[in-house]
């Protein structure tokens, strides 16, 4: 096997489990959202890693989507008193949010390293 993850759908199961992109085997983060400096069993060099606010925005478009939807629904059909609503939505959001978090920011760091993500560069190219 080469250095990097064959495939892509190998990426997102490593980032899923929140396993080193490349061996597999070590942890890929330190605590909940903190990434490690390097793989503790391969070596690799997590300084390539930043996900940035990707993983944020992925979990508010879709969470937000969920309870949003909920709660309207909720409310065309039963027209619960407003507690209820607090009662019902707060901590859904916490779910939704806090939950896949760590998930999405795992894929999104294997997926840098499987399809060799950098930063954006100007090059000055002559033959323009």
């Amino acid at each position: 096997m080469t250095d990097r993850a064959s495939t892509g759908g190998l990426a997102i199961s490593r980032g899923l489990r929140g396993c080193c992109p490349r061996c597999g085997e070590g942890r890929l983060f330190q605590g909940f959202l903190t990434i490690r400096k390097q793989c503790n069993c391969c070596g690799l060099d997590y300084g390539f890693a930043d996900s940035g606010d990707g993983p944020a925005v992925f979990v508010i478009l879709i969470g937000g989507g969920i309870v949003v939807f909920a709660a309207l629904m909720t409310e065309v059909v039963y027209q619960p008193p407003y507690w209820l609503h607090a009662a019902l939505w707060i901590p859904l959001i916490f779910l939704v949010t806090l939950a896949p978090l760590r998930l999405i920011k795992g894929v999104l760091i294997a997926l840098q390293y499987h399809h060799r993500a950098a930063e954006g560069r100007l090059e000055r190219r002559d033959d323009l």
